[in-house]
C-alpha cells in the first residue's frame, strides 16, 4: 500500500500544478489504481517568502496540520524558499521530503561539483548550506542579476510566461555558466515554467521534477523518509 502524500502548494498556484503534473508523470502505473493519493493544499495566502516582515511559519504550521488530519503519511512544499520554515512544517510530526536536499543529490549523482542555482536570496542561502554538505560548490548571481532575477519571478506569479519572460530566464541562466556553472539548478518553483535544458548548454536540474521523483520513491516504499 502506498502512503499519502500531502502537498503544501499555492506558492505559486501555477508552480503546484507544474509538481502534481510532474509527480503524476513521474508514477509507474499500470491502471489508475496505482496513483499515488494525494491531498493538496493550494493557498496562495500565504505571507510572501520574500519579505522580511512576513512571517509565514504559522500559516504553513497550520497547513502541515491539516494535510495531517486529512490522511497525509507524508509531506512535501512546492516552494524552494519556504523550505526555510521546514521546522514548522516538520512539527506536524509526519516526514517531509527536502526537495533543496534532494536537488543536490541529483547534481551530485550526475557529477556535477559548480553548480548555479537560480532562486530567491533566500532560498539561496538554503542551497548552500544543503549542497555544502554534499560537496557542491553554488554560484550564484550578482547582487544586481538578483534583482533582475526576482522582478522576472514576480512577472511570472503574475501568470507571465511569454517568450519576453522566457528571454530574460535564459540570459540569467547563461550569465552563471559565463560564471563557471557546470549544471543548473532551477532552486525556484516559478523557473522551470519558462527555462528547459533545451536552452543551456549545461545540465538542467529542475528541483521540481527532482521532487516529485522522490516523494513517488518514498511513497511506494522505494527511498527513506527525511524528518
Amino acid at each position: 500500500m502506498s502512503k499519502v502524500l500531502g502537498v503544501l502548494g499555492g506558492m505559486g498556484p501555477a508552480a503546484t500544478l507544474d509538481f502534481l503534473a510532474k509527480l503524476q508523470a513521474a508514477t509507474p502505473v499500470q491502471r489508475e489504481q496505482d496513483h499515488l493519493r494525494v491531498l493538496v493544499d493550494i493557498n496562495p495566502k500565504v505571507p510572501d517568502r520574500n519579505v522580511s516582515t512576513s512571517d509565514p511559519g504559522p500559516v504553513l504550521a497550520a497547513m502541515a496540520r491539516g494535510l495531517r488530519d486529512g490522511g497525509a503519511q507524508v509531506l512535501a512544499i512546492a516552494c524552494n524558499t519556504a523550505h526555510a520554515y521546514a521546522e514548522e512544517v516538520r512539527a506536524s510530526g509526519l516526514p517531509l521530503v527536502d526537495m533543496l536536499a534532494t536537488a543536490g543529490l541529483a547534481a551530485q549523482a550526475r557529477g556535477a561539483t559548480t553548480v548555479g542555482v537560480l532562486g530567491t536570496s533566500l532560498a539561496l542561502g538554503l542551497y548552500r548550506e544543503r549542497f555544502s554538505h554534499l560537496g557542491l560548490e553554488v554560484v550564484m548571481l550578482d547582487d544586481h542579476e538578483q534583482i533582475e532575477f526576482m522582478a522576472l519571478l514576480y512577472r511570472i506569479k503574475r501568470g507571465d510566461l511569454g517568450q519576453a519572460s522566457r528571454e530574460t530566464m535564459a540570459a540569467l541562466a547563461l550569465r552563471l555558466v559565463g560564471k563557471g556553472a557546470r549544471a543548473i539548478v532551477a532552486g525556484c518553483t516559478e523557473v522551470p515554467l519558462v527555462l528547459t535544458a533545451d536552452d543551456l548548454p549545461v545540465p538542467f536540474l529542475d528541483a521540481t521534477e527532482e521532487l516529485a521523483r522522490r516523494c513517488v520513491a518514498v511513497c511506494l516504499g522505494r527511498a527513506s523518509e527525511d524528518r
